[in-house]
């Protein structure tokens, strides 16, 4: 990558108003700056990061890459060892089991002594090692040298993949392209594929389950060829293959099964063939609709100019954000362009391809999960795609128009698994009191009202459990009495917590809506957080934490310390044998309060120990900021009165943990959480999930300029003292559009109506954002 210097204005110049914010937009955008030089898709491929390497358009369907052996929840793994074909649909950062890959093509040179029988076709067998050193991925293109002498290339649009295999010159036998009725999990009950011999397009369908959730689904290909002349065609299954005949079925029998038994369709192409293209259409709806997406998206088969449209569309889409990165290093340029690019690969937008029902409005899919969305991925699109967001937002209305509930989790048209609270009421209350627009309100809140209310009968997917406890107790108990539904008796204390900052969501919904009786009754609920605090739960020198709490009101046990890096790290997943806080400890879900931080700060024992530990928190080794709970901890000094601290906290962990080697992100990305947290901390406000809040820190760059999608209006966060050594971070006074501004917080009418956010800093923490009047909004008040 060339390194390259974006400056837009002299640090003299003072505001001057949004016109000239404006300008300065336009001067840079002409410049031979080109942000597709900082991404690097590769970030976060290996070590367990699970990012979608591949080519993709933004929160597009198709999204095409190398398939890797092992480590494959992504597609590609740049740790792995081999490659096992080219598939066309892939998620991105998913922990769990992979998902999708589906109908991959295999491409080799040919079968030895052009025998069909003498290939390997079996994906167990079939595999080939590469070269990491000629891996080459990019917004929208994807290539990689395989040891069998094959290039395999790949860009997209929104429904079709479109490859270009490139066969050695010195060949003397007919190269070979297959389509496997396969899938990354090896999940196919049912799938059929056929080839026509005269155009050699292989087409079927297979039905597939789901990496995290419940239920199946239906998907369907349409493969064409263009570059060379057919030498034959057929069918394989297993590792047998011949001529006729064109069509192969499989079915769930009882006694086969998928790791077993492989199927698909081949396609052989003359002696001397170097170049194939094979364009992909893809569809949830049938056969002649993938078909139909193949031939109106990528008429010509022009990989050329089909790679510069998806290139565009990225630079399109990320240019609404623009940086003076004056004296900033490519690295950390790469890190924060990367982590934007990887915020807009999911959820990905399946709109006219959902068969479960008819409707006009947007369909989304891919929530992997809104567990780990709602607290960093929307938050980014709020501010830089907002229409986007707004098309998500109508998704999870209309889901749950059809479907009776809100997801916290759904994947490929299925139902995902419930990982906390009903976390969509979240993104709901943020998207109004931001101003996203264009959402069906009143359906909106009759959906959160139901999560607080009603328990659906498998509450493992969707809802909430546990709500006659919640309503009468004021907590989930530990031994939780529930027969009004079904879902993992675990997690008491986590969901106790995540189910008080839902109904704090729906509360300042309700009363922005007007709603004071339901207001009232929801803020009382968000409380409900102190009802398992123990004021005697010791740990490493600390008083005072969430505990198993029983139903008769008597308190259990759980380390602190357990499912943290020091004690049984993995212990606290989903399982049924699961503990009472998910994917995190008790020293984590204590300081999950952001509805009342205050009330909080006053129970650990007022300021300065809250301060002494949340510090102690960040460096003793307890925290693991690869999963997404951990991010707001990053900055809750600002309840205290310590900006400065999270401005220090936060430039700890980049580029420490977030760097842009391969395995650059602590953990594995989430559709794009990693990376959105990298992006927001740079830009220097970081939003507080469900909240019009955004806590002011330290931006790692002079100025970042971003457009807001609907208004037009530049919204500029620029600090004139900016020091590239990152020496002086911490934040000495702030203004607004030239006029002093002393809270550490801003409201997110600045991005829609634009401006100027100049933060000075210095080397020592200063008095600025430490007053109570200062401190961002809490229900109970600040005592200190």
């Amino acid at each position: 990558m060339k390194a390259v210097t974006q400056a837009f204005v002299a640090s003299s110049v003072v505001f001057c108003g949004v016109a000239e914010a404006k300008r300065n937009y336009q001067r840079s955008s002409n410049s031979s700056f080109n942000v597709l030089d900082y991404v690097d898709p590769l970030i976060g491929s290996a070590n367990g990061g699970h990012v979608f390497a591949g080519a993709s358009l933004p929160f597009g369907m198709a999204k095409a890459v190398a398939d890797s052996n092992a480590d494959n929840q992504g597609g590609f793994a740049s740790d792995s060892s081999s490659i096992t074909g080219f598939s066309h649909m892939h998620d991105s950062g998913t922990g769990g089991a992979s998902s999708l890959g589906n109908f991959p093509l295999f491409a080799n040179p040919g079968c030895p002594g052009d025998d069909l029988n003498q290939c390997v076709y079996r994906i167990q067998n079939r595999s080939v090692g590469f070269s990491n050193e000629t891996l080459v991925a990019q917004p929208g293109y994807f290539s990689i040298d395989l040891d069998s002498g094959v290039k395999g290339e790949a860009t997209v649009t929104n429904h079709t993949a479109l490859y270009r295999f490139t066969f050695p010159k010195d060949t003397t036998t007919a190269p070979m392209i297959f389509a496997d009725l396969i899938d990354l999990p090896l999940s196919r009950s049912n799938g059929t594929a056929s080839v026509d011999p005269d155009s050699g397009r292989v087409s079927g369908s297979g039905t597939f389950v789901p990496s995290f959730g419940i239920g199946s689904y239906d998907l369907h290909f349409c493969a064409d060829f263009s570059g060379a002349d057919i030498h034959d065609t057929g069918v394989f299954v297993n590792n047998r293959a011949g001529n006729e005949p064109k069509t192969v079925k499989t079915l769930d029998d009882s006694v086969n099964d998928n790791d077993s038994l492989s199927a698909g369709a081949f396609v052989r192409f003359k002696a001397g063939t170097t170049s194939v293209i094979a364009r992909v259409g893809l569809s949830f709806i049938s056969v002649e609709q993938a078909c139909s997406n193949g031939e109106k998206e990528i008429p010509k088969f022009d990989f050329g100019s089909t790679k510069k449209a998806a290139q565009n569309i990225w630079k399109k889409k990320l240019g609404v954000i623009s940086v003076d990165a004056t004296g900033v290093s490519t690295d950390l340029q790469t890190v924060f362009w990367s982590g934007a690019y990887r915020a807009m690969l999911s959820p990905q937008d399946y709109t006219g391809e959902n068969p479960l029902w008819n409707s006009s409005e947007p369909y989304y899919d891919s929530y992997y999960c809104i567990w780990d969305s709602y607290r960093s991925i929307h938050q980014l699109l709020t501010i830089v795609d907002p229409h986007s967001q707004s098309r998500m937002i109508r998704s999870l209305v209309d889901i749950y128009r059809h479907e009776g509930y809100l997801p916290d989790c759904r994947m490929s048209l299925c139902k995902g698994y419930t990982q906390g609270g009903s976390n969509a009421d979240v993104l709901i209350a943020e998207a109004y009191l931001k101003n996203i627009t264009d959402i069906d309100w009143a359906t909106a809140y009759e959906a959160v009202v139901k999560d607080a209310e009603v328990e659906p009968a498998n509450w493992a997917v969707e809802g909430r459990g546990g709500l006659a406890s919640w309503k009468s107790l004021g907590y989930i108990p530990t031994d939780d009495f529930d027969p009004h539904g079904q879902g993992l008796l675990t997690r008491s204390i986590s969901r106790t917590v995540e189910y008080a900052y839902n109904d704090y969501c729906i509360a300042i919904l309700a009363k922005a809506l007007g709603k004071s009786d339901d207001h009232d009754k929801y803020i009382k609920r968000a409380t409900n957080w102190n009802n398992m605090f123990d004021s005697k739960t010791t740990s490493l020198g600390y008083t005072g934490f969430l505990q198993v709490k029983y139903a008769n009101g008597t308190w259990g046990y759980q380390n602190p310390q357990l499912c943290t890096p020091l004690l049984d790290f993995p212990e606290c997943y989903l399982n049924p044998a699961g503990h009472e806080t998910y994917e995190g400890s008790t020293w984590l879900y204590t300081f999950y309060v952001p509805q009342d931080m205050a009330s909080l700060i006053t129970t650990l024992g007022g300021r300065e120990d809250f301060v002494d530990r949340l510090t102690y928190f960040h460096n003793s080794g307890l925290l693991y900021v690869g999963d997404e709970q951990a991010f707001l901890t990053v900055y809750q000094f600002h309840y205290a009165g310590r900006p400065g601290l999270s401005a220090k906290q936060a430039h700890a962990y980049i580029p420490s943990q977030f760097n842009t080697s391969i395995s650059g992100i602590p953990g594995n990305d989430d559709s794009g959480a990693m990376g959105s947290f990298s992006t927001l901390s740079m830009i220097g406000l970081w939003p507080v999930h469900g909240q019009d809040v955004y806590l002011i820190s330290s931006p790692f760059f002079k100025e970042v300029n971003i457009t807001h999608g609907i208004t037009g209006n530049v919204a500029t966060i620029r600090n004139p003292n900016f020091d590239p050594s990152y020496t002086n971070i911490y934040i000495q006074n702030v203004t607004r559009d030239g006029k002093a501004w002393s809270k550490n917080w801003i409201e997110h009418a600045f991005f829609e109506k634009g401006g100027v956010l100049e933060i000075t800093t210095g080397a020592d923490e200063s008095s600025w954002g430490t007053a109570v009047e200062d401190l961002p909004p809490s229900i109970g008040a600040y005592k200190f």
